[in-house]
């Protein structure tokens, strides 16, 4: 039962701070302060920094084996994401390439947290 809630407490987060990046920048662009350039870097930058922090407390409340949590929660994320794909019937070769970016900063951040982690004498 723990596990479950780590897990969905991490997938919230992600999400809402997602959520809240994105419309932050969606305002910036749509009012032109960001150009188009501009705003694709953030958008991949948004997502990678979302995943590595978040990734990071749920390496650090892990107890052992910080990358296979990690592995698990980029599974998530993209089993999640690759659905509201096909509900939009938008896939293309882009979709994998975030697929793997999800995975990669997920895993190396909770890598990250793991060892970071303070040992308890």
């Amino acid at each position: 039962m723990k596990t479950i809630k780590r897990y969905s407490v991490s997938l919230l987060s992600i999400v809402l701070s997602l959520l809240a990046a994105t419309l932050i920048l969606t305002t910036l662009y749509y009012f032109d302060y960001i150009s188009t350039d501009t705003y694709k870097f953030f958008k991949i930058g948004t997502l990678i920094i979302t995943l590595l922090a978040n990734s990071i407390v749920l390496g650090r409340s892990s107890l052992k084996n910080g990358y296979l949590d990690g592995i698990k929660l980029g599974i998530m994320l993209i089993i999640f994401c690759t659905l509201v794909s096909i509900m939009q019937k938008n896939i293309s070769i882009k979709l994998i390439l975030y697929n793997i970016i999800i995975l990669i900063s997920s895993t190396l951040g909770s890598m990250i947290g793991i060892n970071t982690k303070k040992i308890k004498e």
